[in-house]
């Protein structure tokens, strides 16, 4: 084994890594919201001798649909301006896409997935996956614009909502800010801080149903600002888009692994 690929960690690059194994013959309905994430998804399907790799790239509008013929899948999402220099990849290239990890590294991709096809534990596939981004990545070089969208990631997420306020803290003109944020997480800066917001009302809203007090709290001017980013990004209005995922059965065969 390389001994690059013996000291790498996937981990410190991975957000959030989920196992599914749904009740046999149903269909999932998948629901993605906005949120500026690369993830690999593994999928195992009809006996489970069969799937594939994708890279689901950053979403700039919700994404619904059904997943049918799963019989487990891995869905690991990496960490905002991480999935360049991980897949080898610029991030706006795999925005609102989900592409075959064949498309992005070739023969490696299709070898990969015969080898988490072959896996059969979490510990074991993650391992596998860590393991083959590692052969990729054994150079180390990372552009400096990365590095900078990452720090950019975190003012947003934390107490800082507007771009030109973040560049500014970051010594860069907003331009600039731009051009690294779309290449290392492949959204602007603008939007990504609408998806920050758009999260936190979503999770506000599991406890809560004062929705003028949520948009303060999340971080909107006001209500109608709220209502019009969920029409626009979600495609529904807040009510809506809870009384739908409400109306979906609770998760099931769902594992949240704690890295």
């Amino acid at each position: 084994m390389d001994s690059g690929a013996a000291t790498f960690s996937l981990s410190r690059f991975v957000e959030d890594v989920r196992a599914l194994v749904p009740a046999a013959g149903s269909a999932r309905p998948v629901d993605r919201l906005p949120d500026g994430r690369t993830t690999l998804v593994f999928r195992a399907l009809g006996d489970g001798r069969n799937g594939d790799v994708s890279v689901a790239g950053p979403r700039t509008r919700a994404l619904f649909k059904n997943a049918t013929g799963l019989v487990r899948a891995l869905v690991i999402q990496f960490k905002p301006g991480w999935s360049a220099p991980l897949l080898g990849v610029p991030a706006n290239e795999l925005t609102d896409r989900i592409v075959p990890l064949e498309d992005v590294w070739g023969r490696s991709g299709e070898d990969l997935c015969l080898e988490l096809l072959e896996a059969r534990s979490l510990p074991d596939v993650f391992a596998r996956v860590s393991r083959a981004i590692a052969l990729r990545t054994r150079d180390g070089f990372e552009p400096a614009s990365a590095r900078l969208a990452r720090r950019a990631v975190r003012l947003l997420e934390g107490d800082e909502v507007r771009v030109e306020a973040v560049a500014e803290r970051l010594g860069v003109t907003s331009r600039h800010l731009r051009r690294a944020f779309v290449e290392s997480v492949g959204i602007g800066p603008k939007d990504f801080a609408r998806t920050v917001r758009l999260q936190r009302a979503v999770r506000m809203a599991a406890t809560s149903k004062d929705w003028a007090r949520i948009a303060a709290d999340a971080g909107y001017y006001d209500q109608a600002h709220l209502i019009a980013d969920f029409r626009d990004l979600v495609g529904l209005t807040p009510g809506a888009f809870l009384k739908r995922a409400r109306a979906i059965p609770p998760e099931r065969g769902i594992l949240r692994w704690c890295l």
